[in-house]
C-alpha cells in the first residue's frame, strides 16, 4: 500500500470513538497518532509528553502527523464541544461551511490528516464528523475512502438511551466471546394509547433516518459552491421529501389513520406530542420532549444567534406564494427569473430549502430550515431554561418526530401550488406510439400472484466504534424493523414498430381513502410512490420484462445502509468512491408499505415512456446508480430528462377524474394487495449476506 493510501486510511481512524482525544488508541490495530504538542487542546499541552509516552506504549502502530502551519479556526470553535449541532441553525451551518472549506483547501492528503487531527480535538464532535464526511465525499484524492455510517460514530442519535446503560454493564462484566445482543424493544417511545405511535416503526426506522442523514451529506447547505451546486439539486430536495410524505401517508392508511395534516398555521397548537428517549453521549443531555398542544412562539436565542418571529415566517411564505402566482422570482440585484415549466421547480427548491443557491435569501428567507428550528425550540424559545433543540432540529433525527411530516406536507403543498400553474401533460407527452403494456403482475415465491407479504425482522448491529467503554470489543444491539418478501414484476409489452428502447416506470399507490372511497386521480397522484425506473430494449412484437424488487432504482440493500468498515465494501478505486456516494438511498427493507392482515388494496402502475425523450447522453460507466431516483448520480447529470415524479407531478388534463381515465396504451394498472403478518423472523447480522442483498 502506498504512503498516500496509508495516510488516507488513517483519516478514517478519526471517526473511531469520537469522544476520546485523537492521541488515544484507535481502531483494531491499536493505532496511535503522534500528535504535535502545539495541536493539543490547552488542557493537554502541559502534559503532552506524558500522554505521548502513555498511549504510545499501548500502540501496535504509531502514525506520524505532519506539523504544518495550522489554519485559524476562529469562530468555528464557538460551538462548544459538548453542545448539539444542527444543520438547520444558520450559525451552525455557517461554521460548518467554513470548516468544510478548510478541509477542502488542504493541498495534500498529509496536510488534510494533520488539520483533521488538530480540528478533531478542538471543534464540536458532531460538526467535525459532518464536515469531514462532506470533505471526503467531495475531494478528488479521498473519494475512494469508505466514509462510515454515522450510526457507528454516534449511535446515541438512533438508539434508545437505556441501551447504553446495559451496554456499559455488558462490556465491563461479560467476556467478549460471551456477549449477547441488547434487544431494543419495538415500542419504547410511546404506548398504543398514543394514536401516532402506530406508525413509529416508520418514523423511527434506523435505515430511513440514516438515509436522511446521508442525503444531506451528499447535498450540503453550505460550503464551496462546487460542493453545493449539483445538477437539479433543488428539484431533488422537492422530490425526495415529496416521496417521503407519500410513503408516510401509505403507512398511515395501512394503520387506519388519516393522511397527514399539513402544518399550515404556525400560531395554532401542535397537537402531536413526542418523547424521543434519546440521550446525547457528547453533551450528556437528553433530547427535549414536546407535550401535546404546545404553541410555537417567536425565537430569541442569543447563544445560537437566532432571532426570528412568526411574522418573518409568514412574510417569507407569502413572498414565495406570490412568486409562484407571478411566475417569476426576484434576485438580489432586482432581476426577474422566470419559473419555467421544467426549471422552475429547481429554483423553488433552492429558495425553500434554503441553500446558498437561493437567488435571493434576503427576500425569500430561510423558510424550510427555520420552520424546523421554530418547532424544535417550542419548549424553550428564549433559552431561559438552557435547553437545546428537539429532534426535529437535527437532520439525523428529524424524521422520528410526527410533526416532521406535518411540516413537510406543508412544504410539499407549496411545491404542488407551483405544479398546478404549469400545463398538464397532453396525451402526446404521455403516450408512446405503437407501444402497449398488455399485462402486469407481481409474484412472490410460494404465494399467489399480485399479493405482497410483509412481516417484522430482527437484525443485529455492532455499535462498539462509537462507544468509549472499557474493555473494548463488540457491542451488539438487536432491533426490529419492517421487512417484505422479495418479489418479481412480470410485464408484457407489445411493440408494433421496429426495435427501440423505452423507460419502464413503476409506481404504487393506495386505491382507497380513509373512508373506503376509491381515490380520485387528483388526490391519488400525490400518493404514488416510486418503486423502480429502468431502461428496456423492446424488440418488435411481444416482450416479457422480468424485474426483481431488489433491483429498485430507489433503494440500497441492507448492508449498504448499515455498512461496517470491516465488511461488505469494495477494495478501492472508483468502485469504492461510488459505494460511498451510494450510501445515499432509501432502505430496501422499507420499499413497500406495511399492509394489513386482511390485505391493503393498492394499484400498481407501470408505464413505458419514450426513451428518446427521457435519455440524458452521458458516460455513467462504473457509476453506482442503485438509488439515483432519490440521490442522483455522483458527478453526473440526473439520468432522466423528465420532471421528477413524471407522469404524476402535474395536475391531470381536462376530463380526467380517475386513474383509468388518465391511462394511455403504454400504461397499465394492476390491483394488488399487501398482507401483513404480525410475526418476527430470526435476527440477521449486517456482516453476513442474505437474500436481500444485491451484488455491489
Amino acid at each position: 500500500m502506498s504512503s498516500s493510501s496509508k495516510t488516507k486510511n488513517h483519516i478514517l481512524l478519526l471517526y473511531d470513538r469520537p469522544q476520546e482525544p485523537s492521541f488515544a488508541v484507535k481502531g483494531d490495530k491499536n493505532s496511535v497518532f503522534k500528535v504535535p504538542n502545539n495541536y493539543l487542546p490547552d488542557r493537554y499541552k502541559p502534559i503532552g509528553v506524558t500522554l505521548a509516552n502513555r498511549f504510545g506504549a499501548e500502540a501496535e502502530e504509531e502514525i506520524d502527523v505532519k506539523n504544518i502551519s495550522l489554519p485559524n479556526l476562529g469562530e468555528i470553535t464557538s460551538l462548544g464541544r459538548h453542545e448539539n449541532f444542527s444543520l438547520f441553525i444558520p450559525k451552525h451551518r455557517r461554521l460548518a461551511g467554513k470548516l468544510i472549506n478548510i478541509f477542502l483547501g488542504m493541498r495534500t492528503v498529509d496536510d488534510l490528516l494533520a488539520v483533521c487531527v488538530y480540528a478533531r480535538d478542538n471543534v464540536n464532535p458532531y460538526m467535525f464528523n459532518y464536515c469531514l464526511s462532506v470533505c471526503l465525499l467531495h475531494r478528488q484524492d479521498t473519494r475512494d475512502l469508505d466514509v462510515p455510517s454515522i450510526i457507528h460514530s454516534f449511535p446515541d442519535k438512533y438508539i434508545d438511551s437505556s441501551v447504553f446503560v446495559r451496554a456499559r454493564e455488558e462490556t465491563s462484566i461479560v467476556p467478549e466471546e460471551s456477549r449477547t445482543p441488547i434487544v431494543i424493544p419495538r415500542d419504547y417511545t410511546a404506548s398504543d394509547l398514543e394514536e401516532e405511535h402506530r406508525v413509529a416503526y416508520f418514523r423511527e426506522d434506523l435505515g430511513i433516518n440514516l438515509h436522511h442523514w446521508h442525503w444531506h451529506l451528499v447535498y450540503p447547505f453550505e460550503g464551496a459552491r462546487e460542493v453545493v451546486e449539483k445538477n437539479r439539486r433543488g428539484e431533488l430536495f422537492y422530490y425526495m421529501h415529496q416521496q417521503v410524505i407519500a410513503r408516510y401517508n401509505a403507512e398511515r392508511l395501512c394503520n387506519h389513520l388519516r393522511r397527514v395534516e399539513r402544518l399550515i398555521n404556525l400560531r395554532e397548537p401542535i397537537k402531536e406530542a413526542y418523547f424521543p428517549k434519546l440521550d446525547s453521549l457528547v453533551s450528556s443531555r437528553s433530547y427535549p420532549s414536546r407535550v401535546a398542544n404546545q404553541v410555537i412562539t417567536n425565537i430569541n436565542r442569543e447563544l445560537d444567534q437566532i432571532q426570528v418571529d412568526i411574522d418573518d415566517m409568514e412574510r417569507w411564505r407569502d413572498r414565495i406564494y406570490s412568486a409562484i402566482q407571478q411566475g417569476y422570482v426576484q434576485t438580489e440585484s432586482g432581476q426577474q427569473v422566470t419559473l419555467t415549466e421544467n426549471e422552475g421547480i429547481d429554483i423553488l427548491g433552492n429558495i425553500i430549502e434554503s441553500s446558498i443557491l437561493s437567488p435571493n435569501q434576503t427576500f425569500y428567507g430561510d423558510y424550510h430550515n427555520i420552520g424546523h428550528i421554530m418547532i424544535s425550540y417550542i419548549h424553550d424559545p428564549d433559552h431561559r431554561h438552557l435547553e437545546s433543540f428537539g429532534v426535529i432540529g437535527d437532520s439525523t433525527t428529524a424524521m422520528r418526530d410526527p410533526v416532521f411530516y406535518r411540516w413537510h406536507a406543508h412544504i410539499d403543498d407549496i411545491f404542488q401550488e407551483f405544479k398546478a400553474t404549469i400545463p398538464s401533460y397532453p396525451v402526446d407527452q404521455l403516450a408512446y406510439q405503437g407501444v402497449t403494456v398488455t399485462s402486469v403482475e407481481v409474484q412472490s415465491q410460494g404465494t399467489q400472484k399480485n399479493r405482497l407479504n410483509t412481516y417484522w425482522q430482527q437484525s443485529d448491529l455492532n455499535l462498539s466504534r462509537g462507544l468509549d467503554f472499557q474493555p473494548r470489543g463488540p457491542v451488539f444491539v438487536r432491533f426490529t424493523h419492517l421487512q417484505h418478501q422479495e418479489f418479481n414484476y412480470r410485464i408484457i409489452v407489445n411493440n408494433q414498430g421496429s426495435a427501440r428502447m423505452g423507460t419502464c416506470r413503476i409506481f404504487l399507490a393506495p386505491k382507497f381513502d380513509e373512508r373506503g372511497n376509491q381515490l380520485l386521480f387528483r388526490d391519488q397522484k400525490n400518493l404514488f410512490i416510486e418503486l423502480d425506473k429502468f431502461s428496456v430494449n423492446l424488440t418488435s412484437g411481444q416482450n416479457t420484462i422480468i424485474r426483481s424488487s431488489t433491483q429498485s432504482s430507489v433503494t440500497i440493500p441492507f448492508d449498504r445502509t448499515f455498512r461496517d468498515w470491516d465488511s461488505s465494501r469494495p477494495q478501492g478505486g472508483d468502485e469504492l468512491a461510488q459505494f460511498n456516494f451510494c450510501g445515499c438511498g432509501w432502505p430496501q427493507h422499507m420499499l413497500i408499505p406495511k399492509g394489513t392482515p386482511e390485505g391493503f388494496n393498492c394499484q400498481l402502475f407501470v408505464m413505458i415512456s419514450n426513451y428518446a425523450n427521457d435519455h440524458i447522453e452521458q458516460d455513467i460507466t462504473g457509476t453506482c446508480n442503485d438509488a439515483y431516483s432519490f440521490c442522483g448520480l455522483k458527478d453526473r447529470l440526473y439520468p432522466d430528462r423528465r420532471s421528477m415524479g413524471y407522469p404524476f407531478d402535474r395536475t391531470p388534463r381536462a376530463g380526467v377524474r380517475t386513474l383509468q381515465e388518465f391511462l394511455t396504451p403504454n400504461m397499465r394498472v394492476q390491483d394488488i394487495s399487501i398482507f401483513f403478518s404480525n410475526r418476527t423472523v430470526r435476527p440477521r447480522s449486517n456482516n453476513t449476506s442474505n437474500s436481500n442483498n444485491r451484488n455491489q
